[in-house]
């Protein structure tokens, strides 16, 4: 099982991500892309990477806006793997159309 960040570690890892925000039980980022099938890219190509890791986030799909919000379920809280996923989720972010 992954050990749960403390209130600082979060805050801490926080501060190297794009648009994240959150404490100790998940963390949270909205994303507005240029259309409905770009953001439909966006979390098919999430959806990969979470499979690999399994590890899934949590996606709310509105229109052309995404909402992920990333917890490590079975820890209780936030772990070090929702900071990788997270980083991931940026690096797919970054080259969305």
């Amino acid at each position: 099982m992954s050990e749960l960040l403390t209130a600082d570690d979060v805050a801490a890892s926080l501060t190297t991500l794009h648009d994240w925000s959150g404490d100790t039980s998940a963390i949270t980022r909205k994303a507005k892309l240029a259309t409905f099938l770009g953001a439909i890219d966006v979390v098919d190509r999430v959806a990969q990477v979470a499979e690999g890791m399994d590890h899934h986030p949590d996606i709310d799909i509105r229109w052309r806006t995404l909402i992920f919000t990333l917890a490590t379920h079975s820890a209780g809280g936030v772990t070090a793997k929702d900071f990788t996923l997270a980083a991931k989720i940026d690096e797919i972010l970054a080259t969305a159309p």
